[in-house]
């Protein structure tokens, strides 16, 4: 199967649910390795201009590493039936296990840009800022005690759509 571009205002699905509750693979690769990890926290819209997605990623994933290294990234959404696998790119660390492998991902690329061959939907992203969370700006201190009670705040990215690719 291939991948056909489209615009990013002809895609219907629903960020909330894309996000939120069905989970996106976020992949960057470095020196020659692809890793990736499951995201459940992020949004999509529009900053300076852009179309724009915003991922956010703790200090402790060894991904971090890749989306800091790399210039570009991709967001993969996928069918229910990946549900299992998704779980799994979340759980295990890329430092411990070959996770692509494992997982039986066909890795594909965009230019530079990894992505997945069993995705669905994928968003070829580039990096335009980064930013760490910090106790002192949270408005709602609910928030960093339930979320960050052992202070590994995230980095907030902010990245340009450049691509949306569909299944075809």
């Amino acid at each position: 199967m291939s991948f056909r571009e489209i615009e990013i205002v002809t895609w219907k699905e629903n960020a909330c649910k894309a996000i939120g509750t069905d989970w996106m693979l976020v992949a960057a690769e470095k020196d020659g390795k692809i890793n990736a990890m499951t995201a459940s926290w992020g949004g999509l819209g529009v900053m300076w201009g852009k179309n724009a997605a915003y991922i956010f990623i703790r200090p402790q994933r060894y991904t971090k590493e890749f989306i800091d290294a790399a210039d570009t990234l991709s967001l993969s959404f996928y069918d229910a039936g990946m549900k299992e696998m998704l779980g799994y790119m979340g759980r295990v660390s890329g430092r411990c296990e070959d996770k692509v492998a494992n997982a039986k991902l066909t890795p594909l690329h965009e230019g530079e840009t990894p992505y997945f061959e069993e995705a669905n939907t994928v968003l070829i992203c580039r990096k335009m800022y980064a930013q760490e969370l910090k106790k002192e700006c949270f408005l709602d201190e609910e928030m960093d005690t339930k979320w960050y009670e052992n202070g590994d705040y995230h980095t907030m990215y902010v990245c340009e759509i450049q691509k949306v690719l569909v299944k075809e």
